[in-house]
């Protein structure tokens, strides 16, 4: 009997080739997953369904872990405002590991010899998903055709062509990776340092036009309303925030970063939703939370973003850094509005009870209500005491 693989498939370039490729030189098996965090529409699932078997796969499952995503990492990277490098809000990075532990589970359950992805060589989820297959399946052995024959684009296409697979060639010149936190686009525009993507590379296009508002809800650091639509589950939330954001073409960047293999790496990307949560998140938290809280958060939310980059996840101070960011949310709650312009969105303000603004101690700038003129005098005197004590026996200045 042949031997079997589970093929983490997504239907794009490399996992089409490793579908055929493992079936036809590798003569096994191939059963093919694909682990859905929220990017793909029924339609899509069908098509990718299709493309599966004309590729050769025996069995083809879609496994559903977009709620999973949301509840064990999303939310997490929403009280953490996190986003790497100042820009990127880690979509692929976040995602593959729960893709991942789908797929490892699901070979298990089939009882495969082998597991297989299509990363290449020089990216960084060639580490994310070995892994986490290492660590939760460590007898499944792992195969890699992409990277291990160190192939091209141009290489795979011509690869399927000959083998008479019929697809849109020059809509796979593009890496297109879609899930709830967002799409990453790949390209020979990435590859190099000076050329940005062009508009068409991006599945979402620009339809509005002048300006818009949009105004979203947070309870205890969720999202909880879109312009005072309330949703019980927070990914239909993000989903409707997507909707709108993407209409006026917002979220889009380029993020340029330090890989886990140490090269630097080039991405663009587009993710409305999360670029218009974090910041609207973020000027919440501003609001609502006291200065070291945010202090410490930051330094925590930076850390925890680092490791889902790195593939830490399955690491246990992972919980720990969980357990703070979501005990450092009790009172970030409040509606804060958001101005919509085609490519650009801008904060306006926040309504929330728990405003430290709203307070009677004083107004910043104007009136203070709850000390003297004299007290101030007397905490700047004391302040300065230790910096007199130093410059006068340094005299630096």
């Amino acid at each position: 009997m042949k031997k079997r693989v589970v093929l983490a498939f997504s239907g794009g370039l490399d996992t089409s080739f490793c579908a055929k490729y493992l079936a036809e030189e590798k003569n096994l098996e191939v059963y093919t997953a694909v682990a859905n965090t929220g990017g793909f529409s029924e339609k899509e699932l069908e098509e990718i369904e299709k493309k599966a078997y004309k590729l050769g796969s025996v069995k083809h499952v879609t496994l559903d872990v977009t709620n999973t995503y949301y509840e064990k990492c999303i939310r997490y990277m929403i009280f953490g405002n996190v986003l790497r490098g100042n820009t990127y809000p880690i979509s692929v990075s976040s995602e593959r590991v729960f893709q991942a532990i789908a797929i490892i589970e699901y070979a298990k359950q089939v009882e495969a010899e082998y597991v297989a992805h299509g990363s290449t060589g020089a990216g960084n989820d060639q580490v994310r998903f070995d892994l986490t297959f290492d660590v939760l399946a460590p007898d499944i052995k792992i195969l890699t055709p992409t990277r291990d024959l160190t192939l091209t684009r141009e290489y795979e296409i011509n690869y399927l062509k000959e083998r008479g697979v019929e697809e849109d060639w020059v809509k796979m010149e593009y890496s297109i990776n879609q899930g709830l936190w967002g799409t990453s686009i790949g390209g020979k525009e990435t590859l190099t340092s000076d050329q940005t993507l062009p508009e068409e590379a991006y599945p979402s296009q620009l339809t509005k036009e002048g300006e818009g508002e949009v105004a979203v809800t947070f309870e205890k650091g969720e999202l909880k309303a879109v312009d005072g639509e309330e949703f019980a589950n927070p990914v239909d939330a993000i989903r409707k925030l997507e909707e709108i954001g993407s209409a006026w073409a917002v979220g889009r960047d380029m993020h340029i970063g330090d890989t886990i293999i140490g090269i630097k790496g080039r991405v663009g990307f587009e993710a409305a939703a999360p670029l218009m949560l974090i910041k609207a998140h973020q000027m919440l938290e501003k609001h609502t939370l006291t200065k070291w809280q945010q202090y410490w958060k930051e330094q925590l939310g930076n850390w925890y973003g680092m490791f889902l980059h790195e593939s830490q996840y399955l690491d246990p101070v992972m919980r720990d850094l969980e357990k703070f960011l979501e005990s450092n949310q009790r009172n970030v709650s409040g509606t804060v509005t958001i101005k919509l312009r085609p490519y650009n969105f801008q904060l306006i303000g926040v309504d929330s009870e728990k405003d430290l603004m709203k307070s009677d101690f004083g107004e910043y700038g104007e009136m203070n209500k709850a000390w003297t003129a004299d007290d101030v005098k007397g905490f700047t005197k004391i302040m300065g005491v230790q910096m007199k004590i130093y410059n006068s026996v340094n005299k630096e200045f």
